[in-house]
């Protein structure tokens, strides 16, 4: 049997069905905080600075967990970069860094929820913020869910030499839920601030 005719493996590299599901997972996801964001925009250019609080967010919590969630964007690339080279130790290692920096972005986030002098029926602003800040909390406690599990199947010996693509898949959402961060951030804590 010729290379051109053996079967495809689906379960090895980026030929496996995990990364066109999450590729159609990230494009579904992305088109929800697309939304969002246009509602929060809409706003802003029908209301002018009227839109936002009194006092702009602050950085003092977000700055921090923004710079931890990049963090653990390195992370979770370099467990997907270990798994590829099949050295299960320091793929575990990262993958519990990713899931450590992750829980901490939800704390510190729940913190930050707790501290502000608004909630969600004060106005349209506390509305959009408490609206997008959750729906991302949810992506990013199930990227923890999908770390955890993929540490869970490392452990099991789930994944091993021939498939090591769900470390990469489950890295890809996780940068993902990073990348719709920056766009969360600019737009609820930069914008009011201009």
């Amino acid at each position: 049997m010729s290379e051109a005719s053996a079967p495809l493996d689906l379960q090895a590299g980026h030929h496996a069905l995990g990364w066109s599901g999450v590729i159609m997972l990230i494009l579904t996801e992305a088109s929800l905080f697309i939304y969002l964001q246009f509602s929060y925009y809409y706003f802003v250019a029908q209301n002018g600075r009227n839109f936002f609080p009194a006092s702009p967010p602050e950085f003092k919590l977000s700055l921090p967990n923004t710079i931890i969630l990049l963090i653990s964007s390195i992370t979770a690339w370099r467990a997907s970069r270990a798994a590829r080279t099949h050295a299960r130790g320091r793929t575990s290692f990262w993958l519990i860094l990713t899931i450590i920096l992750g829980a901490i972005f939800l704390a510190v986030q729940f913190q930050e929820w707790a501290s502000k002098p608004f909630n969600p029926s004060t106005n349209a602003y506390g509305s959009l913020y408490f609206t997008i800040t959750g729906f991302h909390m949810a992506h990013v406690a199930a990227g923890l869910l999908i770390l955890f599990f993929l540490l869970l199947w490392l452990v099991m010996r789930r994944i091993d030499e021939r498939r090591e693509s769900p470390v990469g898949v489950g890295a890809a959402y996780w940068h993902f839920v990073d990348v719709v961060w920056l766009t969360v951030f600019f737009s609820l804590y930069i914008v009011p601030h201009l």
